[in-house]
């Protein structure tokens, strides 16, 4: 498997739609979630962090019933929890990027990521912070540390 496109984040809705795609890749074929995720980011309102941390549950529903995206009701709660959460992060950091950089260490980060965000184990905020082009260890090395 190749690795995955990094990119520069250039908003806030850019590290929250990397996080998202983790979320619902976990546990999924990572090419029937990428095939949907021009669904995703219509859905998402492009992932603009205000918005989706703003949605209720009629969004939820609107949502689940959303046949241009994978609908699964825990991974789309999760998603809006995680937007509110990176907003709760902006308000204590300043930046979300602030945030990720205010560790002493990767596993550190991973941990305290794996605390206040739903749905994103170890390999997805290996790959969200690989894509958003945060410091990580190399790959094979990372995958050895985890047996």
């Amino acid at each position: 498997m190749e690795a995955p496109k990094q990119i520069e984040p250039t908003r806030p809705g850019d590290y929250l739609e990397v996080m998202s795609k983790a979320v619902f890749q976990s546990g999924m074929s990572w090419k029937v979630v990428e095939a949907k995720w021009e669904g995703f980011q219509n859905a998402f309102d492009e992932f603009d962090v205000e918005k989706v941390a703003a949605y209720d549950s009629k969004d939820v529903e609107r949502l689940v019933e959303d046949k241009g995206i994978i609908r699964n009701r825990r991974k789309i709660e999760a998603t809006i929890h995680n937007a509110q959460t990176m907003l709760d992060v902006e308000d204590e950091f300043g930046e979300f990027t602030n945030y990720l950089r205010s560790h002493s260490d990767f596993e550190a980060l991973v941990k305290d990521m794996r605390e206040r965000f739903k749905f994103l184990g170890d390999t997805g905020a290996y790959y969200m912070l690989y894509v958003v082009g945060e410091k990580v260890p190399p790959h094979e090395e990372w995958m050895k540390s985890r047996g």
